[in-house]
Formats: structure tokens, C-alpha cells, sequence
């Protein structure tokens, strides 16, 4: 097999053990050859076309499966080819605390044939979570083959995107208070919960088609989960289901956080405008009286000094009393 021109990473397991490991990907048809009963995982980084085609030959890889890999944001799923299963999956991070935090999520798509897992990452992230999987759980491979590998793969994922939810769900109780003190949010804490509503929004599109995936691979007419592995994808299914509900519900408490603050927004903008409105009506009757009485002709009072007291009287009377009538109706 020719070797790739992106960086790599390499395995072979063979009855619970590993046997091998960061041998170079030319090296790849020698060692299955050599551990007859050995397991392949082939981790390729950012691979263009060429790079895959060069293993293309030996594992059978369909050309449809290998554009898939190629290409960026994919939706998660797992399609089914003659000579192997391709899946698409996304791993997701959450670093740093409350507003500081940021989402990231890397795309992982891969290859499941008989004797290997081809994976292929098109952004940077830490493998040592998945080879610590296996190795801490290498008892259930004897017998179980690429399925063993398989399954480490899709529980680290859906680990991942469990701890995500819980950290949004942490982050959305910070928030939550805030949020719902009367007079509406300060600024910065109302623009960090709509970033943890996009933040949600992106998780919904990783985590809610995860159930179904894990379960397709569970299938009998795949022959890739044997029943010494049957109960673990079962309880990462659970977990994966367990997630996809969580993201539900951290969508609608986002949601309804954000509008229950939206609406205390608009009682405040409504109690300001009815103060002023109130406001201006009180001042509008001594305008009315100050004006009637500074007319340039004679009325009753004029030129006398009981005029000016009575009209004095007049502005205090009618702008108390509307003043203690809109206090009733508790305009002001």
C-alpha cells in the first residue's frame, strides 16, 4: 500500500492485546498479514482524495464513501457498502468556565471493514482518550474484532457529548437568576445566554442522531456486534439517548429563559413609558392655565391681583389632583 502523505497514526491488536503500534502506513498490509488475527486502526489526519485513495485499494473503500470523508460537515450517519460501513460522527469539547467557554466540535468519519477502522479527522483533537479506551477495556476484544474498536469510538464520542451537556447545563444555572431578576438582565450576562443557545443549538445537530446510529450498528445483519458486545453498545446507546433528551430540554429552558428576560424587558419599557406619559400629562394642565391666563386680553381676574391667585390655584389644584388620581392607578 502506498503511504499517505497526512500525518497518521496506527495499531494492531490481536486478542485483547496490542501487538504493535506507530508503524508507518506502508507498513499496514505486512502487519495484517503477519498477526493473521489482528485488528487494524488507521488514523488519518486531514486526508485530500489521494491520501485515501491509497488505501482505497486494499480495504475496498466505495468512492462515494471516500468523497463523504473529504468533505466538511457532514451530518452524522452510518451507510452501509458491500465491503465495508462508513460512518460520520462529530466529538464535541466544551474548555473553560462561564463566559470564558468555548464549543468546539471535530468531525470524525470512518471506514469499518473486517480486519479495520480507517479513521479519518479533518480538525486537531486528542486521540489518547480513544487508545485509553482500549487499552483499559481490552479484555472485551478477544472475539470481538473491529467491533471492539468500533465501540471505543462511538463511547468516547458520546462521553464527550454527555460532559458537553452537563456543562451547559452548569453554565445555564449561572445565568438563570440573572435572567430572571425583575428589571431584566445587564447586557453581558443576556448576549452569554444566547451564546449557550447556539452553543445548544450546534450540540442538538451532533448528539439528537446518535441513538439511532448506535443502535443501526447493533444490527444483526451487520455481524460487527457479537453478543459479548451486545449490553455495551446497548449502554451507549442509553447514554447517547440520555444526551439527545438533555439537549432537548437545555433548548426549551434556553429559550424560555431568554423570552421570560425579553418579556421583563418589555414590562420596564412599558412602566417608563407609562411614568412618562403620566408625567407629561401633569405638566400639560399648568401649561394649559399658565397659557389661558398669560393671554394679551381681558378676562375675568385680569389685572387684579386675586386673578393671579386664583389662577395659581387653579394650576396647583388640577395638577395635584391629577397627580394623586394617576398615583391611584399606580401610573407613577
Amino acid at each position: 500500500m502506498t503511504a499517505p502523505s497526512c500525518p497518521t497514526n496506527t495499531r494492531i491488536y490481536s486478542k485483547g492485546n496490542l501487538v504493535a503500534e506507530g508503524f508507518g502506513a506502508d507498513e499496514v498490509t505486512a502487519m495484517l498479514a503477519e498477526h493473521a488475527d489482528g485488528v487494524l486502526w488507521l488514523d488519518l489526519f486531514d486526508p485530500d482524495i489521494g491520501d485515501l485513495e491509497s488505501v482505497a485499494a486494499q480495504f475496498h473503500l466505495h468512492p462515494l464513501a471516500i468523497e463523504d470523508a473529504v468533505l466538511d460537515h457532514e451530518r452524522p450517519k452510518l451507510d452501509r457498502y458491500q465491503s465495508h460501513l462508513f460512518l460520520n460522527v462529530y466529538a464535541v469539547e466544551i474548555s473553560g468556565e462561564g463566559e470564558a467557554s468555548r464549543f468546539r466540535k471535530m468531525e470524525i468519519s470512518a471506514f469499518v471493514t473486517e480486519r479495520a477502522l480507517i479513521t479519518v479527522r479533518k480538525s486537531a483533537g486528542d486521540t489518547s482518550r480513544l487508545t485509553q479506551r482500549w487499552d483499559a477495556d481490552a479484555k472485551l476484544f478477544a472475539g470481538s474484532g473491529v467491533g471492539f474498536l468500533l465501540y471505543g469510538l462511538l463511547d468516547v464520542v458520546v462521553d464527550g457529548q454527555v460532559a458537553a451537556v452537563k456543562h451547559i447545563d452548569t453554565a445555564m444555572d449561572t445565568v438563570e437568576d440573572t435572567l430572571l431578576e425583575e428589571g431584566g438582565a445587564p447586557r453581558a450576562v443576556r448576549m452569554h445566554g444566547i451564546a449557550l443557545r447556539k452553543a445548544v443549538a450546534a450540540l442538538r445537530r451532533a448528539v439528537a442522531p446518535m441513538p439511532d446510529l448506535v443502535n443501526r450498528a447493533t444490527h444483526n445483519d451487520l455481524h460487527l456486534v457479537d453478543e459479548n458486545l451486545l449490553p455495551y453498545y446497548r449502554d451507549v446507546e442509553d447514554h447517547a439517548a440520555h444526551a439527545a433528551d438533555e439537549v432537548e430540554h437545555l433548548r426549551d429552558r434556553i429559550g424560555g429563559l431568554l423570552q421570560s428576560d425579553l418579556n421583563e424587558q418589555s414590562n420596564v419599557l412599558n412602566e417608563i413609558t407609562r411614568k412618562l406619559a403620566a408625567w407629561a400629562a401633569i405638566i400639560a394642565v399648568p401649561t394649559v392655565l399658565t397659557g389661558y391666563f398669560g393671554m394679551n386680553v381681558p378676562y375675568w381676574g385680569y389685572g387684579r391681583f386675586w386673578g393671579f391667585l386664583l389662577s395659581l390655584a387653579l394650576i396647583v389644584l388640577s395638577a395635584s389632583s391629577l397627580y394623586l388620581y394617576l398615583k391611584k392607578r399606580s401610573w407613577l
